[in-house]
């Protein structure tokens, strides 16, 4: 059941970069496989990295707030969440994301923004889960995110934007109810 859980974790933090990937192959005059895995692999190791850095910083602190942890995992999740799902409604007149040209500054500045939430689902992590979870849980993010950014790149050369916002939108909501299913197992519910 944990890795279930986990994998839908990944996938809920995948969507921006999966959302920033559908964007950069609306630009692709002809699929670039090489670029295609460039763009994955930043999107996949900064998304990993992110909640290993959180979980670093969690885990010094997880004993302050043991009995509130639930609550603490249930704002960050929904907070992110919220933002993904907010964000999905807004109208891209120029997401910033989609310049023709693959410059690695750039994808640098795109990998680490799509990735800050991950950071603090690593924070969360650290109250939920033993060090064995947490890592299996990077890597899994790792992967599934450079799966899904590979598949966006492919998605936007070949349908366009179409589903760009439905993936965020779905993303958010995701980690909108993994806080709530967090929350009431805290509180004994579940």
């Amino acid at each position: 059941f944990i890795m279930a859980e986990l994998l839908i974790i990944a996938v809920g933090l995948a969507m921006d970069a999966f959302a920033v990937a559908v964007c950069k192959g609306l630009n692709m005059q002809k699929l670039d496989k090489k670029q295609t895995v460039l763009i994955a692999l930043f999107f996949g190791g900064f998304q990993a990295g992110m909640p290993l850095i959180g979980w670093f910083i969690g885990s010094k602190f997880a004993h302050y707030i043991t009995s509130i942890d639930h609550w603490v995992t249930f704002i960050l999740l929904a907070i992110i969440g919220g933002k993904m799902i907010w964000e999905s409604f807004e109208k891209d007149e120029d997401c910033g994301c989609c310049q023709k040209k693959l410059d690695l500054k750039e994808l640098t500045a795109l990998a680490v923004a799509t990735s800050i939430d991950a950071l603090a689902v690593g924070v969360a992590f650290a109250l939920e889960y033993d060090s064995k979870t947490v890592f299996i849980a990077v890597a899994l993010i790792g992967i599934v995110t450079a799966l899904l950014s590979a598949m966006g790149v492919f998605i936007g050369h070949k349908f366009g934007a179409k589903y760009k916002n439905k993936a965020e939108f779905a993303g958010g909501l995701v980690l909108v109810l993994m806080g709530v299913k967090f929350l009431l197992e805290g509180l004994g519910v579940l």
